[in-house]
């Protein structure tokens, strides 16, 4: 097998192949191209058979290009790898051991939309304050309970939950939990924390199954390591005690997803768990400038959490990263408008070499409305995805109550759609009537006219005699032929047909695409099982990331940071770099978290290939209130051999504007430029750790204030500060420069 176009460091993660080894892959060293040889290389040159190989990525569209690449190396061959996302490996192993969960074979995956509408029916059942007890809220804590590996009864039984969930005046959140647990169980559904911890369940419970699956996998390989939570790492810990051939690769310095349970420990402890292990770096950079990879690693060095590396590329040196500085966040989105307007044009490049990268998704207005002024065509990714749209998910929950009858959550959905007189009334006595004789909520459908009488009962009979029949369909017909029966036979395409409105006409033409996608997947030879239950699966474990192609389109690509994780783009702009927005306001409270907000800024910067720029307003409307803003500390942290102040657009003086300055001008012929404060050179703060309210201070530039409040709730000081030009600010006091003024 070829390795020669590899280099020496990429060779040896790729033929060392025994015992633990965990590659630290930098920002564009070929992680990508690393992990297909390796597996390749097990499988043309140590002769390991392809059902031996477990290989767990983050999403779907990860998975397809290994599985791609490696079937261009070594054959058909690679379509019997264990090669997924750890939740599609999961539900597969669930599914085949299903007799022992409880669980039917083809049980529903519940998305968050499917939880949130059986978590609002508990918590109305229950009689309890919505406005207390908020939906996203208590499935938050479900779920990170779940990625802790706690069950509902443990945590009902937990004293220290209880307490917590006192204080927090949630006292009934076990019971809620458990509730919800016990629904999804009769319902036959895992949420996607289930496919988790039912595996890990499984794994622990049945003896005989770990050793199965341990004696399969005799190689592990997992991508994205450092995003990997505590149930993820325990599974393939378990999965790899037999063999200890576990290869994990990832960067630490890439790890930004705490919110979602990702712990960074699991890769800065690694070796704690395998003392042979052998650690690879690689750190050549093959996708930016050198500018670009100094600036990045001058950023991460900041960090005190990390495992030590020194990312270096061959490359061109390139551009130092340009600075932007705007009056307020609608001139912020005028410049970077006009900045790519310049570039299209000096360098011949296409609007798809170009992302606009910010914090938040509320910062695309401003950007939005600039690109349109411009005629720049512009995509936003991450946004409501296809789907989540409402009449593809009408469609698909009928399709899901085919498969899965007891689908409490799909049933609710579509039995009074179109409308057939079930009211809401007549679902919660259903619902109760389930409760009280603990039977599905299937059951007392098929049963109404028992439980309600009437010409509502007759009605509910009939929608479930309608399931029944098409779902007789099932064993002989594919995919594509049942859903296109139901679409008909339910009278959803006859709805939406007949409703000629623009919106209504885009529902139509988006139901056809879906049923066009479900006949793409049945003529796919890719796929071996073309059955709707396959496809249902295939869908329920899209991501957001699986659904994006940023270069599908010719179009720049509008984006939060933690979406863009993973691509690459010739120019990148990254807005909105101020205090209390990039660093989050939210994240301030721990060094930890401070940290994680300085690893997104790494991941922003290390997505350019050959420019950057870095770009904020002094002012900008947050939450209906012009808020002054402070530059972010990330900048000041940055190598000033790595940065340039783009003057040429920030000057007012200069007789030679630069030609987005001009554009600027022309088109926006409003826009004010305001000259950055002169910090006075006499300037010195004062030491604030005695600072008191009522205090009158003076700040390099919103001037002379007095303290109205000090906070010390948090892990970090915060003032209330009334600026007599500027009004309130909070200003965090480790790094806020006050002077304080003798009385």
């Amino acid at each position: 097998m070829d390795l020669s176009h590899l280099n020496k460091a990429q060779q040896e993660a790729v033929t060392s192949t025994e015992g633990p080894y965990m590659i630290i892959a930098g920002a564009g060293s070929g992680k990508t191209s690393v992990l297909t040889h390796r597996i390749a290389y097990l499988l043309k040159e140590i002769r390991i058979s392809p059902f031996n190989i477990l290989a767990l990525t983050f999403t779907n569209k990860a998975a397809k290009e290994m599985r791609q690449r490696i079937e261009k190396m070594i054959g058909p061959a690679a379509k019997n790898l264990w090669l997924g996302t750890f939740h599609s490996i999961f539900a597969r192993i669930l599914r085949q051991e299903a007799v022992r969960s409880g669980y039917p074979h083809h049980f529903t995956i519940y998305d968050t939309d499917d939880s949130k509408s059986l978590l609002r029916s508990i918590i109305k059942e229950m009689n309890l304050d919505d406005k207390v007890y908020k939906t996203n809220v208590v499935l938050a804590r479900i779920s990170g309970a779940k990625n802790r590996l706690i069950t509902a009864h443990a945590y009902a039984e937990s004293a220290l939950y209880q307490a917590e969930d006192e204080r927090v005046r949630k006292p009934r959140m076990g019971e809620i939990f458990l509730r919800y647990a016990d629904r999804c169980f009769k319902a036959g559904a895992m949420d996607f924390d289930d496919l988790l911890l039912n595996t890990y369940q499984l794994l622990n419970q049945h003896l005989e199954v770990r050793h199965k699956y341990q004696e399969y996998f005799r190689y592990i390989l997992i991508d994205e390591f450092q995003d990997t939570n505590l149930v993820q790492y325990t599974i393939v810990k378990d999965l790899a005690m037999q063999h200890k051939n576990i290869c994990v690769v990832g960067d630490d310095a890439q790890s930004i997803y705490a919110f979602r349970g990702a712990d960074i420990r699991n890769i800065l402890n690694f070796e704690k768990d395998y003392a042979t292990l052998s650690v690879i770096k690689l750190e050549q950079n093959y996708r930016s400038t050198q500018n670009i990879v100094s600036a990045a690693n001058s950023i991460i060095s900041h960090n005190k959490g990390q495992l030590k590396k020194k990312v270096w590329t061959d490359n061109t040196i390139g551009e130092p990263l340009g600075l932007i500085r705007a009056a307020t966040d609608a001139e912020e989105g005028r410049l970077v408008a006009a900045s790519i307007f310049e570039a299209r044009a000096n360098q011949k490049l296409d609007n798809k070499n170009f992302a606009i990268l910010y914090r938040t998704n509320s910062q695309s207005r401003a950007i939005e409305e600039a690109l349109r002024k411009m005629n720049l065509s512009y995509r936003i990714v991450g946004g409501m995805s296809f789907y989540q749209r409402k009449e593809i998910k009408d469609l698909l929950a009928y399709l899901r109550l085919l498969i899965n009858p007891n689908d409490e959550s799909a049933l609710k959905r579509v039995i009074n759609l179109p409308k057939r007189g079930i009211g809401m009334g007549s679902i919660d006595k259903m619902v109760v009537a389930a409760t009280d004789h603990s039977i599905p909520l299937w059951e007392v459908v098929c049963n109404a006219s028992s439980f309600l009488g009437g010409r509502i009962g007759n009605s509910i009979e009939e929608f479930a005699t309608m399931i029944q029949h098409i779902a007789t369909d099932l064993p002989q017909k594919d995919a594509y032929d049942v859903a296109s029966h139901m679409a008909k036979r339910s009278g959803l395409l006859k709805e939406l047909y007949a409703d000629k409105t623009v919106e209504g006409l885009g529902r139509y033409e988006n139901v056809q695409e879906l049923l066009n996608g479900i006949k793409e997947f049945t003529v796919n030879p890719d796929n071996e099982d073309v059955s709707l239950a396959a496809f249902l699966q295939e869908v329920a474990l899209l991501t957001n990331a699986d659904e994006a192609d940023p270069e599908s389109t010719d179009k720049i690509t509008l984006m939060t940071i933690h979406t863009a994780k993973g691509l690459e783009f010739v120019h990148v702009y990254v807005v909105g770099m101020e205090e209390e927005l990039f660093p989050s306001q939210m994240m301030l409270e721990s060094q930890a978290d401070l940290e994680e907000e300085r690893r997104l800024f790494y991941v922003a910067v290390t997505r350019a290939q050959q420019k950057i720029f870095l770009s904020y307003a002094l002012s900008r409307y947050r939450f209906g209130r012009l808020k002054h803003c402070e530059p972010s500390r990330f900048i000041a942290e940055i190598d000033p051999a790595y940065l340039q102040f783009s003057g040429e657009q920030l000057s007012q003086s200069t007789d030679h504007p630069s030609y987005a300055h001009r554009l600027v001008r022309r088109i926006f012929p409003s826009t004010q430029q305001q000259q950055h404060p002169v910090v006075p050179t006499d300037f010195r703060p004062s030491d604030v750790t005695h600072l008191e309210v009522g205090m009158q201070v003076e700040h390099p530039k919103f001037g002379m204030g007095t303290v109205r409040q000090i906070d010390t709730s948090g892990a970090a000081r915060k003032a209330t500060i009334d600026f007599i030009n500027f009004g309130e600010k909070t200003l965090l006091l480790s790094f806020a420069r006050l002077r304080i003024k003798e009385s």
